[in-house]
């Protein structure tokens, strides 16, 4: 499934948000799968018991409250046929008795069923509208047609279904009946849910959760009933149970099997080193002084916004509006790109080269940063330098830094300056877009983006404009995973464990602190390297969290640049990106020192402390659509869990 796309309506759209996938190549036995079905649909959901006395209590305040939890209830009530199985009514004489891949269901009678059905429509008609009556009458409409009409209990549904020789060894087990079975009973279209729009983001999430739930059910539902096994007819329906794809199958094979993970390692405790790693003073320790001869950035050509992602809602996300996501995170919009990661690292490559006037010829080094490259063989950095004609480096290698990417890359380049004497091509880029599934703190959080930089060799006598670089990695194993891609647990989806997160983050930000407190100012003129700073662009992580942070170690908030509003955290990009748009933006309209830290995946982290000249930053176009970037009606092509509390998020 594509992980976003454009609709015709020229709003973006998640698919897996609201049609359940699940990677079971990654789960290898039932505890597992079912302990991911628990947070993906039992944790948010109320049971029909729930919302009988929730509504017996009062505690609905609106029909939008209403509807979701009868929408979370019925996802759940399906939680594993939309997971593992397609439902295909079928006549009983037809249904295969041996096969041991063809499903049918016993289930059990809905204890009250006709009393919270009773309920849920009485409340419904004294709740006043949340939004748009004529809206929300539609979205109960196809819902409660659903709810209304359940007959059986859903709280003790098995995972793997029976086979139909099982459920008949006993011929008092129940299934669905249907008297009759119209192959054409009008169904929802793929594209239908996708274009769906409304005016009010919620329900358009809303409306889309319920025609994915109206397809579960595709007869007519008034007619369905629960009988014996043993009293069914050749002529009656069943609905059958088969397996939803290949994948399910081979899961299903894998459990018959017994076959399972091996266990892991179990990590050390954490020590500290036999001594700091001190920063790097580029002035004092090498011969060769690098100069930033360009730097130039690509932005996603696609705004999500915080209204996109409430409109996306997913069926296991808490209730939450857009302002509160802006006031978690300090994000209004993230930057998505329809390209892939490669293409937009090429552009900026090509757009830095053309800035500093170098040709591929003159190039003696390319280094990649990025943590969510697909690529393997070959590296990004080498693809590049094929892209763009050069013959032959020195070095040219992917990073993988995470969020430190960048003060890894500059480090590294500088190092490389000292053997080759020639420019280095540092590119840092992330493609977040397409690795995140229906995380919503990642959601939240992460975008597109890619920049390049051109560092070369400062003539005879002039100083360096990266000053001090400083790199560190580890920490204790918490850290470490603090954030993971792609991780099993998550359907191999990038997930943030954000406790971990923040403290990995304040921890590194104040040793960099110190480390500054102590460097001398190289103009000589102020008392140390923190007072002689004139702009910090830090990572652009989270805004709350990195602003509260800071203020700890003894930073001031107007002495730090954001970009997170508009563009999200493009993770190794995100340093760089902030640099130019402080540029555009007029916020650097004159050479100035910079301090920028970067830190995160991995417990990484690292800065550099260096001279950036508005002269040499190409900047972007207005428009932020870049050469071959598709246009926003395209759709973009396919790369070859707990619930997501905010609070686990972000701390």
């Amino acid at each position: 499934m594509q992980p976003f796309v454009v609709n015709r309506n020229d709003r973006i759209v998640f698919p897996s948000n609201f049609v359940p996938q699940l990677d079971l190549s990654v789960m290898h036995s039932l505890e597992q799968l079912d302990a991911v079905i628990r947070r993906d649909f039992e944790v948010k959901a109320p049971t029909g018991t729930d919302i009988l006395n929730r509504v017996e209590e009062g505690a609905y305040s609106s029909r939008y409250e209403l509807m979701r939890d009868l929408a979370l209830n019925l996802f759940w009530t399906n939680r594993f046929s939309m997971t593992l199985y397609e439902k295909r009514p079928t006549r009983w004489a037809d249904v295969p008795r041996t096969r041991t891949d063809v499903f049918l269901p016993i289930v059990t009678p809905w204890e009250d069923g006709d009393r919270k059905v009773a309920a849920v429509k009485g409340a419904y008609e004294t709740l006043q509208p949340t939004w748009d009556s004529a809206v929300e009458d539609r979205i109960f409409g196809t819902l409660f047609d659903v709810f209304g009409h359940r007959k059986h209990h859903a709280s003790d549904l098995p995972t793997i279904k029976p086979t139909v020789a099982e459920i008949m060894s006993d011929p008092t087990n129940l299934t669905f009946r249907l008297p009759s079975y119209d192959p054409d009973f009008p169904v929802y279209d793929f594209t239908d849910i996708v274009d769906c729009a409304e005016d009010v983001p919620e329900l358009e999430a809303l409306s889309r959760w319920a025609m994915v739930l109206h397809n579960q059910y595709p007869w007519d539902r008034s007619q369905a009933e629960l009988v014996e096994v043993g009293q069914l007819r050749d002529d009656d329906y069943v609905v059958v149970l088969h397996p939803r794809d290949q994948e399910v199958r081979h899961f299903l094979r894998r459990l018959e099997a017994g076959v399972g993970p091996r266990s892991g390692s179990k990590a050390k405790e954490a020590v500290q080193p036999v001594r700091p790693y001190p920063p790097v003073n580029v002035r004092t320790q090498f011969t060769v002084m690098p100069k930033i001869e360009a730097l130039a950035v690509v932005h996603g050509e696609l705004a999500c916004s915080n209204d996109d992602l409430i409109r996306n809602a997913a069926y296991n996300w808490s209730p939450m509006s857009a302002e509160e996501i802006l006031e978690k995170t300090g994000i209004e919009e993230r930057r998505y790109t329809a390209q892939s990661l490669e293409e937009i690292a090429l552009q900026a490559a090509k757009a830095a080269l053309a800035h500093s006037g170098r040709g591929p010829e003159e190039i003696g080094a390319v280094l990649l940063c990025t943590c969510t490259s697909t690529r393997i063989i070959p590296s990004v950095a080498t693809w590049i330098a094929g892209q763009l004609g050069i013959y032959q480096t020195h070095a040219s290698c992917d990073i993988i830094a995470a969020c430190a990417g960048m003060a890894y890359g500059l480090s590294d380049a500088t190092r490389i300056l000292q053997e080759v004497q020639r420019p280095v091509l540092v590119v840092c880029v992330e493609k977040f877009s397409d690795k995140i599934g229906n995380v919503r703190p990642s959601r939240m959080i992460f975008g597109d983006g890619a920049a390049a930089f051109v560092i070369g060799v400062a003539p005879e006598g002039e100083a360096p404009d990266i000053e001090f670089m400083q790199t560190y990695a580890s920490g204790p194993a918490s850290q470490v995973n603090s954030i993971i891609w792609p991780n099993p647990e998550f359907d191999n989806n990038i997930t943030v464990y954000g406790p971990e997160v923040k403290a990995l983050a304040g921890r590194y930000l104040a040793q960099m602190i110190e480390e500054l407190k102590v460097l001398p100012d190289p103009d000589g003129v102020k008392a140390s390297l923190l007072q002689s700073i004139d702009l910090i662009v830090p990572h652009q992580a989270n805004k709350p969290m990195v602003t509260d942070l800071a203020l700890k170690a003894g930073l001031t908030s107007d002495s730090l640049y954001f970009n997170i509003e508009q563009v999200g955290n493009a993770s190794s990009a995100s340093i760089p990106l902030a640099i130019h748009d402080a540029v555009r933006d007029g916020v650097i309209k004159e050479p100035v020192r910079i301090f920028a830290p970067g830190f995160g995946a991995g417990a990484v982290a690292g800065y550099c402390v260096m001279r950036i000249d508005p002269a040499v930053v190409a900047i972007a176009s207005g428009s932020q659509i870049q050469e071959g970037a598709p246009s926003s009606s395209s759709t973009p092509a396919s790369p070859a869990p707990s619930p997501d509390d905010t609070k686990l998020a972000f701390g």
